[in-house]
């Protein structure tokens, strides 16, 4: 099958009321656990390369191992540029034929924002390509609680309900990542914290109130940082404090109900990644050969990614709708 489009995807996701998994992919293990999670799922997928893995891995290695991918397997599979930084990392990815792209200019104020994206959605939608934007700032839970009655400060990190629409207007993107308590890394929150859910209820209305329809938000900062692979992690030799916390994912059950339609997720790859390959070397001391500690680090990536798109997004056995 060859590669899918993004708009295809979240038209069918939010019909169904199931957000895509969209899991990014440094190496070929996490490549091979994601498809064949998905495949045996029979769950449709984003695989989502960021700069980092861009050169981390070259893109030519990346999109050959892709390619692979896409011939071995039978599912809706899209490529997306994930935390685009410029014009010219977007083009060169539109040229090189991924599917998708993310332009992030959400540390630039508003109005460059709008024009750095615009400049991307130009060029994308010439190209056959869908666009991401961002607005807000992901800084973790409770920093901008809102006004009293409801309302909420447009001088906030988070993101604002009307500014979203103006947003979508103004520049023509496709769906649009949202801050509303997420944050990236395995530190997202000190002690019991949740989503803002009743901003992303307000965002989400104003999109359908402004004419937008059934808009596709996007969550980033998704990963719930499991406390069993912590502990497994600490039990063998790492050093990950007790305040690593994630977003609940009964906050992302929630989320997938109210209208986000696309769902990051990289820390819990590489927390079951770390998890299974420590585990080897703490029991097997004299192991050096690759195969025996990233095979079980593959099946850990495995489990884990069979567990979202299963429990969590409910995209699982929605591949052929």
């Amino acid at each position: 099958m060859p590669l899918t489009h993004t708009k295809d995807l979240f038209a069918k996701a939010l019909k169904g009321k199931y957000a895509l998994g969209a899991f990014n992919v440094n190496n070929m293990e996490l490549l091979q656990a994601i498809i064949e999670a998905c495949e045996e799922e029979k769950a449709p997928v984003m695989l989502q390369i960021s700069k980092g893995a861009r050169q981390y891995a070259h893109p030519v290695y990346l999109k050959k191992l892709i390619e692979a991918a896409v011939s071995l397997s039978n599912i809706p599979i899209a490529v997306h540029l994930d935390h685009g930084d410029s014009y010219e990392l977007c083009k060169e990815c539109i040229d090189e034929g991924f599917t998708s792209v993310m332009i992030d200019a959400s540390h630039e104020p508003f109005e460059k924002n709008v024009e750095v994206c615009k400049k991307v959605v130009d060029y994308a939608h010439k190209h056959n390509c869908v666009v991401e934007g961002e607005l807000g700032m992901l800084v973790g839970a409770q920093h901008d609680d809102g006004e009293e009655g409801g309302g909420y400060s447009k001088g906030g990190c988070y993101t604002h309900p009307d500014e979203a629409v103006e947003f979508v207007r103004l520049t023509g993107v496709d769906s649009l990542a949202v801050a509303i308590g997420n944050s990236h890394g395995a530190y997202k929150f000190k002690g019991e914290q949740h989503l803002d859910l009743d901003r992303l209820k307000a965002i989400k209305k104003a999109l359908l109130d402004a004419g937008m329809g059934d808009y596709p938000l996007v969550l980033h900062g998704a990963s719930s940082v499991p406390k069993d692979l912590v502990t497994e992690i600490n039990k063998y030799g790492g050093k990950m404090g007790e305040e690593t916390a994630g977003v609940p994912e009964a906050d992302i059950e929630i989320a997938r109900r109210v209208g986000c339609t696309k769902v990051n997720i990289d820390t819990d790859l590489r927390l079951a990644m770390t998890a299974a390959i420590r585990k080897v070397f703490a029991e097997n001391p004299k192991e050096f050969d690759p195969r025996k500690y990233l095979a079980p680090a593959r099946t850990k990536v495995k489990e884990l990614v069979r567990h979202k798109v299963r429990d969590v997004l409910c995209c699982a056995g929605h591949a052929f709708d």
